[in-house]
C-alpha cells in the first residue's frame, strides 16, 4: 500500500536491442548526456562494483536543476534501483527502478518506476514534478530507443577531439577567463552577443551569438556546469544545423609550466543537413572535417585569449 502522499508511477517502451546491451548502456551513466536530451552532465562521487553515487544536472520543464542518487546495479537481473540522497526544490524525495525486460532475442521490454514526494506535500509542487516526471521518461525512453536502435548506423557519424594549449599562468585565471562567459563579446572576436545565467552558483545557461570564418552569425544555448577551477562541462540544446549533438569540456591541469588547458568535443554529425549546407556533392568526411575545422578554431582562439589573459596578469604579479 501506498504511503499518504508518495506518487508512484511507471513508464515503458519496447526497444528492438538485446537486453543485456540496453542494460549496459543505462549503466554506463558517463553516456546519458549523448543519450537522454534533459541530462546536461553526470559526474561519479563514488563508485564500485555495484553501488555507486552520481550527481546529475539535467533540465525539467525548461528549468536545469541538479541532485545526487546512490544507484545499486545488478547485471544478473538487469535492474538499476536509484535515490535521490539530494533533490532540488520541488521534490522531497525520488526514486525508482530500471527493469529491462528481454521479449526475445533481439527485442527488450524497458519498464522505468518512479517514487516521489513534494516538499509539505503540496499539491502544486506534486502537480509540477507529476509533469516533469512524466515528461523527462517520455523523452528518455524514447531517446534510449532511438539511440539503442541507431547505434550501429550512428557509429561513424559520432567523433570525438580536443585541442589543448599550454599556459604559463595559474589555473584559476584560465578557468575565470572562460567561465565568465558573460565578458566574451568583449574578449573573444569571433562572439557577438551573449546572454548569459547563473541561476545556481556553477550552473549556467549561456546563449550566444558567433560569427563563422563566411561571415554568418549562428545562435547556440548551451547549458553548462563549472566546478572551479579545475572543469567546465556543457551540452548544446540549440545545435548548428549539421549537428544533432555537441557535448564537451574544458579542463585547466597544473603543471610544472603552469597549466594545460583543454577543449573536447563530442559531436555526432546531422547527415540529412549535408547536401543543403555543404553542396550535393558533400560527403560525411566533408562534415566532419568541416564541424571539427570550425569548432576547432573557435575553441583554439578561445584558449589563445585565455592564453594572454593568465600569462598577463601571472607578468604583472611577478613585476
Amino acid at each position: 500500500m501506498s504511503q499518504p502522499g508518495l506518487r508512484e508511477v511507471e513508464h515503458e517502451i519496447t526497444i528492438s536491442a538485446p537486453a543485456a546491451a540496453v542494460y549496459r548502456l543505462i549503466a554506463e551513466v558517463q553516456n546519458w548526456p549523448r543519450i537522454f536530451p534533459p541530462t546536461i552532465y553526470v559526474d561519479h562521487v563514488e563508485r564500485s562494483a555495484t553501488e555507486e553515487r552520481i550527481r546529475i544536472w539535467a533540465t525539467a520543464n525548461g528549468e536545469a536543476k541538479n541532485w545526487t542518487s546512490h544507484r545499486t546495479l545488478d547485471p544478473e537481473r538487469l535492474r538499476i534501483t536509484f535515490r535521490q540522497e539530494v533533490s532540488a526544490p520541488p521534490v522531497a524525495s525520488m526514486g525508482g527502478t530500471w527493469i529491462i525486460e528481454p521479449v526475445s532475442a533481439t527485442d527488450s521490454r524497458v519498464r522505468l518506476l518512479h517514487d516521489y514526494r513534494a516538499i509539505d506535500d503540496d499539491p502544486e509542487s506534486l502537480k509540477w514534478i507529476d509533469e516533469a516526471v512524466d515528461r523527462n521518461s517520455r523523452s528518455e525512453l524514447a531517446a534510449l530507443k532511438t539511440n539503442v536502435e541507431a547505434a550501429h548506423a550512428a557509429e561513424d557519424l559520432t567523433f570525438s577531439f580536443e585541442d589543448t594549449v599550454q599556459i604559463a599562468g595559474s589555473a584559476k585565471d584560465v578557468f575565470d577567463f572562460v567561465n565568465e562567459a558573460q565578458l566574451w563579446p568583449e574578449r573573444l572576436a569571433h562572439v557577438a552577443t551573449v546572454r548569459f545565467e547563473e541561476p545556481s552558483p556553477g550552473l549556467q545557461e549561456l546563449e550566444m551569438d558567433t560569427r563563422a570564418k563566411d561571415g554568418s552569425v549562428h545562435t547556440t544555448k548551451s547549458y553548462r556546469v563549472a566546478f572551479p577551477h579545475e572543469k567546465i562541462a556543457y551540452k548544446q540544446v540549440t545545435l548548428p544545423a549539421l549537428m544533432t549533438l555537441h557535448t564537451g569540456y574544458w579542463t585547466f591541469a597544473e603543471n610544472a609550466d603552469g597549466v594545460a588547458a583543454s577543449s573536447q568535443h563530442t559531436v555526432t554529425l546531422n547527415t540529412a543537413n549535408i547536401a543543403k549546407i555543404l553542396g550535393a556533392d558533400a560527403t560525411v568526411e566533408d562534415a566532419r572535417k568541416y564541424v571539427h575545422t570550425a569548432l576547432s578554431t573557435n575553441s583554439r582562439a578561445t584558449l589563445g585569449y585565455a592564453k594572454d589573459h593568465a600569462e598577463n596578469i601571472a607578468q604583472n604579479k611577478a613585476a
